[in-house]
């Protein structure tokens, strides 16, 4: 055994061997590329709290202080109660508690990225800036559910090449949705304005509007 992988196994907790420590850090030598958007944008983590997010009607166990709020929400079809800190954003709601692990957090929660986006009551909003208190009755759409969905945009994101590390894509699936569900039959224009938000440290910026309106002339057909 080479010293760093001396290293790499003291640095593995006990109970758990090596090669699954380096699967699950995506480090596999020769592990599948990432062949579906659904592994990028839309699938729904394996941890127990992303488990229990899947079947509706399930309430998470939670720490309740005196200054928490108790909401209801509906997330991916979905419905929860939970009891959350004021300071809590949605993002964190929907990462730390319920299990969805598709928004991400590129800009240190500034706002800035795009890359937290979700859908809510139909229109995409940034959940590092949304306070999860203020969602009481929210109806929220993950990059998870549109992928289990099967809608659309996430084959059309194949076709076009529309990611490379994965990271923001999520975000600009949730935008893309949001636009489409408004608007079935956008121009390039309205694609290019709705995903302005968006950022992509890969600079795939011109592969989104083919897949944007790929997609909407997919839904014209159903």
């Amino acid at each position: 055994m080479s010293e760093e992988e001396k290293n790499t196994e003291e640095a593995v907790k006990p109970g758990v061997s090596r090669r699954s420590f380096l699967k699950d850090a995506g480090l596999m030598i020769g592990a599948p590329g990432l062949g579906s958007i659904a592994a990028v944008a839309g699938q729904i983590a394996t941890s127990p709290k992303a488990e229990a997010a899947q079947s509706p009607n399930q309430t998470a166990p939670q720490k309740i202080t005196s200054t928490a709020t108790t909401i209801d929400l509906t997330v991916n079809g979905g419905k929860y109660r939970f009891a959350v800190e004021q300071n809590w954003s949605l993002r964190q709601l929907l990462r730390d508690q319920i299990g969805f692990t598709s928004p991400k957090d590129w800009c240190g929660g500034q706002g800035a990225c795009g890359s937290c986006t979700v859908i809510m009551n139909g229109r995409p909003v940034l959940s590092c800036m949304t306070l999860a208190c203020e969602c009481d009755g929210a109806v929220v759409e993950t990059a998870e559910g549109i992928a289990k969905a099967k809608h659309p945009i996430i084959q059309a994101y194949i076709n076009n090449n529309a990611f490379q590390c994965g990271y923001c894509t999520p975000g600009f699936v949730c935008t893309a949705k949001a636009l489409l569900d408004r608007n079935k039959k956008p121009t390039e224009a309205d694609v290019r304005d709705a995903l302005g938000g968006n950022l992509c440290r890969c600079a795939t910026y011109q592969r989104h509007p083919p897949a944007v309106l790929e997609a909407a002339a997919n839904l014209g057909k159903a």
